[in-house]
């Protein structure tokens, strides 16, 4: 079942919210807890109702494990063994629903043979659902995790708005707030911000994201095919799904912490104006920030983090990048995508390091350094995703040798006349979504007083070269804000002639 969906949106989601608030009404809290947990479980049966029941196997192993883990009578060694089968355990499920075929074939590669398992279906919402719960082990195993009931933990890891693409969530974050006795009953304020946010999360991802795919597909496509675009098409190309991801994936994640604000739940902000960063490192702390958070905590720091040496830093960096690259799809070109960046993080720390040795400030910056410092940002994660969204390498080398001037310096290009597509309204999209991403204030920002996502802070979110932070333009629950987010929604529903999935569900 897709947010983006009139049964979701209709049917779905004023059933869950009636039910839940109408049981605690009747002083069940328990109750109304299970029926989220079964709304849950019913969301996430929709696509594939089997599945359900390889969630539910794997709740229910990582519960067990994270009993075994709690128990003070445990041995440290015994401990330690339960922790390892549990990552373990994870891990070989996530090994095989994703990456089996890939890596069977790659040995058959190598050796000449077509070797494959079949057609193996992808479990939606794995990746996120299997680096939830291996981080509670790791949790539990170090102490910071008290005895939770099953129920509780089995909310944990459902609760349908970060149950599909995140954000992932820390059992801290959210556990505490189901039990708060102010979100037992509907609140105005809750239900007016929750319903804002995710209408503009509705919008991004229909009006803006789903708009720009038709011109980005039609390149991507065309290049797959073996056509090799015109240089113009092929940088407006690569700039509109540049922009499409943006917003198919900031509007999920809008979407998905209106849904929980709606019930009272505070989800983790999980994307704060990425392309707005001024270096590589800023773009990661913007750009999916709880995945970015679990490699830093899970993987980064255990490999030794930045403790034994600039050189053993960087062969950190350079790892969890590569594992990064390798979490978002089983396919070379998404293990080159994350050690690409890797490689951008590496430079970006050396650099940092020579302009702190030459004594070259860098939190103060003059407008036009910032200005190139984002440009040159925004132009090295654009190369990159070009081999994101690339099939493959040949359809990647294809674009970026047209992007290079390879294939002749045409503004316009056949892919995007034979799709009846103009070339100059492509322009303008890209051009809007400029403006719109490096000078429109975002979702948080307009909602800040409210405080709409856990762990935003107005500073990280600056919106003009001369470092202001706080939006001129501000929401409030007014009338005038109401029949503004009306319209928006009717114009929205209305577009919703088709139903397109999320790009990051495929994760």
């Amino acid at each position: 079942m897709l947010f983006n969906s009139y049964g979701f949106i209709f049917l779905f989601v004023p059933v869950v919210v009636c039910g839940y608030f109408l049981i605690h009404s009747l002083n069940r809290p328990r109750t109304a807890l299970a029926w989220l947990v079964l709304c849950s479980l019913l969301f996430y049966g929709w696509w594939n109702p089997p599945y359900v029941l390889l969630l539910a196997a794997s709740v229910l192993a990582n519960y067990g494990v994270g009993l075994l883990l709690n128990s003070t009578a445990r041995s440290p060694n015994s401990r330690k063994l339960a922790l390892a089968a549990g990552v373990a355990g994870n891990l070989a499920l996530l090994g095989y629903f994703k990456y089996a075929n890939f890596f069977v074939g790659t040995l058959g590669g190598l050796v000449g043979a077509d070797w494959t398992l079949g057609r193996i279906f992808l479990p939606l919402g794995i990746s996120f659902f299997t680096f939830q719960q291996i981080a509670y082990l790791v949790d539990a195993y170090q102490g910071k995790v008290g005895r939770k009931d099953f129920l509780s933990y089995c909310l944990f890891v459902t609760f349908f708005p970060q149950l599909i693409a995140g954000p992932i969530v820390h059992h801290q974050e959210m556990l505490p707030q189901f039990a708060r006795s102010g979100n037992l009953r509907p609140r105005p304020d809750n239900l007016s911000i929750g319903v804002t946010i995710f209408v503009i999360g509705l919008f991004k991802k229909v009006m803006l994201a789903d708009s720009l795919a038709i011109y980005a597909n039609a390149v991507f496509d065309g290049a797959a095919s073996g056509t090799s675009p015109g240089f113009g098409e092929a940088w407006l190309g690569s700039f509109c799904y540049t922009f499409q991801l943006y917003f198919d994936f900031s509007g999920y994640s809008d979407m998905a912490i209106g849904l929980g604000r709606i019930f009272g739940i505070r989800l983790p902000l999980n994307f704060n104006s990425p392309y707005k960063a001024n270096s590589i490192i800023d773009f990661w702390r913007r750009w999916h920030m709880t995945l970015s958070r679990f490699l830093r905590d899970y993987l980064y720091i255990p490999l030794g983090g930045n403790r034994e040496g600039k050189t053993r830093r960087y062969i950190n960096v350079f790892i969890t990048m590569l594992l990064g690259g390798l979490w978002h799809g089983a396919g070379w070109t998404f293990v080159l995508w994350g050690a690409l960046h890797g490689v951008f993080l590496m430079v970006n720390h050396a650099w940092r390091t020579v302009m702190r040795s030459l004594g070259v400030g860098l939190d103060r910056r003059h407008w036009l350094s910032t200005a190139t410092a984002r440009t040159v940002t925004f132009l090295a994660v654009s190369l990159a995703w070009v081999l994101f969204r690339a099939e493959s390498f040949p359809v990647a080398g294809r674009m970026l040798a047209s992007m290079a001037g390879m294939n002749g310096l045409s503004v316009t290009g056949q892919l995007l006349e034979a799709a009846n597509l103009d070339t100059l309204k492509a322009g303008q999209w890209v051009l809007a979504m400029i403006v719109i991403c490096g000078w429109a204030p975002n979702t948080q920002q307009l909602l800040a007083r409210y405080r709409p996502a856990l762990g935003y802070a107005a500073r990280q979110g600056r919106i003009a070269f001369d470092g202001s932070s706080e939006p001129r333009i501000r929401w409030r629950p007014t009338p005038a804000a109401a029949l503004a987010v009306a319209i928006v929604a009717i114009v929205t529903i209305v577009s919703l002639t088709k139903v397109s999935e999320f790009i990051y569900w495929q994760f």
